[in-house]
């Protein structure tokens, strides 16, 4: 199983199902959209799609918090644009690509339990929790569909 995440060579030929590859897509552009949307309208997206009430903020932790969430966006956008690479020139890597979204999303929802924030309870943020959720699912089916693909064979590759 580690193998097919892990792949031995990084190449174009994905052994998966190709179900898989059409489901990375949708997931890659939204991880641009949000990351670039992030860093662009930071004030925004943190007040609106997540919640956060900056206006019960001084002004120094408000300007903290949107600091914070331009950086969120920025890794947002490089791990979309890894996926876009993945997608591109390195199809052997679309297992590793989902997994590493699985833990990036999983590890966020558990750093928000361990830190929660003081959200407020908009119309936005329950649509931004949808939109994860619906990402969340998105890449948990492409990774199963990507690591039982029928490319897997249980020899040895043949170089």
């Amino acid at each position: 199983m580690l193998n097919r995440i892990f792949p031995q060579r990084l190449d174009n030929h994905f052994r998966g199902y190709r179900p898989a590859i059409w489901l990375l897509i949708p997931v890659v552009i939204l991880k641009l959209g949000i990351g670039g949307n992030s860093m662009i309208n930071t004030r925004h997206v943190a007040t609106t799609a997540d919640g956060i009430p900056l206006a019960s903020f001084n002004a120094g932790g408000a300007r903290e918090v949107i600091s914070l969430f331009a950086l969120l966006g920025l890794f947002q956008f490089l791990l979309g644009a890894q996926g876009a690479l993945v997608l591109i020139r390195y199809r052997a890597m679309i297992p590793l690509m989902y997994f590493l979204l699985i833990v990036q999303q999983l590890g966020s929802r558990a750093l928000n339990l361990a830190h929660p924030t003081a959200s407020s309870a908009a119309a936005g943020a329950h649509f931004g929790s949808a939109l994860t959720l619906a990402i969340l699912a998105m890449t948990v089916a492409g990774f199963a569909l990507s690591v039982i693909g029928k490319g897997y064979s249980t020899a040895p590759p043949t170089p």
